[in-house]
């Protein structure tokens, strides 16, 4: 990648974004955060510069630099998606670890954070804006939505589907063929046998719907 990168957000996955496009031999300009109190610091000389709504950074995505959204909240994580998407007329990029594994016959989306030992299946269709985190697997032929996150440790077994949104703790296990609703949430440590619904929220082995 010739042009180096802007992260969106400074804190939670921004870090280890770093260390993913630095291993890569990308360039990152420096971190966008809303967070006031963050601007002049520095993440391994890495200057955090400013907020991500200023148009004097915001022109320099889709010229001379690309971004990368690194904000681990879902809402923010969109809006900011969608303002990168209709004010630069851009995608952000995809920050892939060098460790992790990923299929030639996947299919992966824009703005994905893959970190290490990541493994991504033959066939598994992996959506845009997703957050998989260290040492998840993605089996082959599940089918991941756009705006998934992925816990460390997770295991999403071969045809499982994750509609968009969903929200994946460390160390779940997901069986074949299962698929977790829009939205939903599934506990840490959480063993999936069944269909999860949209919106709904499962912990246990086996998980189980929490009542409100």
């Amino acid at each position: 990648m010739e042009k180096p990168v802007i992260i969106f957000g400074a804190k939670g996955i921004a870090h280890p974004a770093l260390e993913i496009f630095n291993s890569n031999s990308v360039v990152v300009y420096g971190f966008l955060d809303e967070e006031e109190a963050l601007y002049g610091q520095e993440i391994n000389v890495v200057p955090i510069l400013g907020h991500p709504e200023d148009d004097g950074f915001l022109k320099l995505i889709g010229k001379k630099c690309e971004a990368f959204v690194a904000v681990d909240d879902n809402k923010y994580r969109q809006f900011l998606v969608k303002m990168l998407n209709e004010r630069r007329k851009v995608q952000p990029i995809n920050a892939i670890h060098q460790s992790s594994y990923i299929s030639t016959d996947s299919v992966i989306g824009h703005g994905n954070f893959i970190n290490a030992k990541v493994l991504i299946g033959t066939g598994a269709s992996i959506g845009s804006h997703c957050i998989f985190h260290t040492g998840a697997i993605i089996d082959h032929g599940a089918k991941v939505g756009d705006f998934v996150q992925v816990g460390a440790g997770s295991i999403v077994n071969s045809n499982v589907t994750i509609e968009e949104g969903a929200f994946i703790g460390s160390g779940v296990v997901i069986v074949s063929g299962i698929t977790i609703g829009k939205n939903a949430r599934v506990g840490a440590g959480s063993v999936v046998i069944s269909d999860v619904k949209a919106n709904e929220t499962v912990f246990g082995n086996p998980a189980s719907p929490i009542k409100k």
